[in-house]
């Protein structure tokens, strides 16, 4: 009977091992087919959805009107150039900083703009003088050369002078 019951045992456990690769097999594929089955509900409704967001977008910029632009100025403004200043920094002395200005300024504020405009460039070669090349590296320098350089033309002319552009600046 022991043998017997070791074939039967046999029998059941050649039985049982194909089921067991079969039925990891079958639960492989049920796993792949639900993510397949997710992806794909994914992506349509991504696309679904991105589609929607396009038409909402497209249908507010068409209720929209266009805005104008903003003027910084009226018409009634008018724009002297400075001149070229071309002047050594403090450190190193060896670096040279051209810069090309404009003063705006309402039509008749100032008596001789021309004169006015020649000041400004002296102020503005006295200011460069004084600083280091430090001072123009980095990311915010400009904003404060500008900020400086408005300040030192509004104190000039008694606040009569807009802004003082910068319109090309050249360290070399």
């Amino acid at each position: 009977m022991s043998d017997a019951s070791a074939d039967l045992a046999d029998d059941v456990g050649e039985e049982t091992a194909p089921k067991k690769k079969g039925s990891f097999l079958m639960g492989l594929l049920g796993v792949l087919a639900v993510t397949l089955l997710a992806g794909g509900g994914g992506a349509g409704l991504g696309i679904y959805l991105a589609g929607a967001i396009e038409a909402t977008v497209t249908e507010k910029l068409k209720e929209k009107p266009a805005d104008e632009p903003q003027l910084l100025y009226s018409g009634d403004m008018v724009l002297q150039p400075v001149g070229p200043v071309v002047v050594n920094v403090a450190d190193p002395a060896d670096v040279w900083v051209r810069l090309e200005t404009a003063i705006v300024f309402p039509n008749g504020a100032l008596e001789n703009p021309e004169v006015t405009a020649g000041e400004i460039r002296e102020d503005i070669m006295a200011f460069v003088r004084t600083m280091p090349l430090s001072q123009f590296q980095g990311p915010s320098a400009l904003q404060h050369l500008r900020d400086d350089l408005n300040d030192r033309a509004a104190v000039r002319t008694n606040g009569k002078v807009s802004e003082l552009i910068i319109e090309t600046m050249v360290v070399q």
